[in-house]
């Protein structure tokens, strides 16, 4: 995994305050590689209740977490009982690293 334990640590509390403590995140796509340079940090962020305003929150956790780990690209996906899922998720629950 390409993010240090410091970085860990804010994207959870960044999940946390915005989507609650109840909701997981994982980190998967090209930072779960170590063999691997460069990337954008992709997240998914999971949970078991209904998550309102969810394009909202999604742009408030990218802001929030570029301020905190500065300005890099970062991706998010949200899997909530609304959502249908698409391959994107799939992927992210087959190769993404609990954070």
């Amino acid at each position: 995994m390409r993010i240090s334990n410091q970085t860990q640590l804010t994207i959870q509390e960044a999940v946390a305050e915005i989507f609650g403590s109840e909701a997981v995140v994982s980190l998967f796509g090209s930072r779960v590689n170590d063999e691997l340079k460069g990337g954008d940090i992709d997240l998914l962020v999971q949970s078991e209740q209904m998550v309102q305003n969810r394009q909202q929150k999604i742009c408030q956790l990218v802001a929030r977490l570029q301020i905190r780990l500065g300005d890099q690209p970062i991706d998010v996906v949200v899997i909530d009982p609304a959502v249908q899922r698409k391959a994107i998720h799939e992927e992210a629950l087959r190769t993404g690293l609990k954070l």
